[in-house]
């Protein structure tokens, strides 16, 4: 027993939703899946794994909502302003001269880090160079991203962040209120550069190449063979000389492809690729 879940039927699972939806979780931390769909079957009170199974056979869109709670993570705006800060005084100001920035904010969510990231491009002058690619495996949270609309309860903790961060602004210039006055609207303009488009950190191949990869607070779910594989990943996505951007809790150290890289900032967990 792995709690209140046999493991067998978390692979039993896991193994349904690969064959019929191509969806695979195999290489996520077990304990951290284990503790997704505990929350899954109380929320939508459901008795054991093997009901769950039954109505994901019978429903795709059901299967949709539990790949949302399953990959979603939370996320704020400027989180961790110090990351924010090097970004702005270390990495970004070594591509200012390229013809093109080019940025993959890998596993997106709903957006927030990309607003942030282009709120610093804007404030650098250098947003109209941007060439920015958001990505998700999930369409859902990709919605809310594109649509710059979030729940105003969520802006205190962003607002802080900004302010950490000491942008040359106010965040709230970058938002209106909603009409309802329990939402905000965040200027869609900043998005002018960005495309969204769903893929899959353990399935996909890479897409293109950039300056910048950010994957932050994505990679404490994997196992270390996935870990592996998807730093493998954004070493082939990278050129020579790119960066790296992951998590405050996250590590390279101990990935096959991390020869690839030197370590540009311990606390800030950003990397540099030096190899070809």
């Amino acid at each position: 027993m792995l709690g209140d879940i046999d493991i067998k039927d978390l692979r039993n699972l896991i193994g349904t939703i690969k064959e019929l939806y191509k969806y695979d979780f195999s290489d996520y931390a077990i304990s951290s899946f284990k503790r997704r769909i505990l929350r899954i079957l109380e929320l939508n009170k459901i008795k054991s794994v093997d009901e769950l199974i039954q109505k994901i056979k019978c429903s795709k869109d059901f299967l949709e909502e539990i790949i949302r709670e399953i990959t979603v993570n939370t996320t704020e705006m400027f989180r961790d302003p110090s990351f924010w800060g090097t970004l702005r005084k270390d990495i970004i100001p070594n591509f200012s001269n390229n013809h093109y920035i080019r940025i993959w904010h890998a596993a997106c969510s709903t957006g927030e880090e990309v607003f942030s990231m282009c709120i610093l491009l804007k404030e650098m002058n250098l947003l109209d160079k941007a060439i920015i690619y958001a990505t998700d495996i999930n369409e859902n949270v990709l919605k809310t991203a594109k649509s710059g609309i979030y729940p105003i309860r969520s802006l205190e903790t962003s607002n802080n962040n900004y302010e950490s961060y000491q942008g040359i602004q106010k965040l709230s210039d970058y938002y209106k209120l909603s009409t309802t006055n329990d939402k905000v609207c965040f200027d869609l303009n900043l998005l002018k550069n960005v495309t969204f488009k769903t893929h899959d950190l353990v399935l996909d191949s890479p897409f293109s190449k950039f300056d910048l990869i950010l994957c932050r607070n994505v990679m404490i779910y994997f196992n270390f063979e996935l870990q592996n594989k998807v730093v493998q990943l954004f070493d082939q996505s990278l050129f020579k000389n790119g960066n790296l951007a992951l998590g405050s809790k996250e590590t390279i150290a101990w990935c096959k492809a991390a020869r690839s890289f030197s370590v540009i900032s311990v606390e800030d967990k950003i990397y540099k690729k030096i190899t070809e």
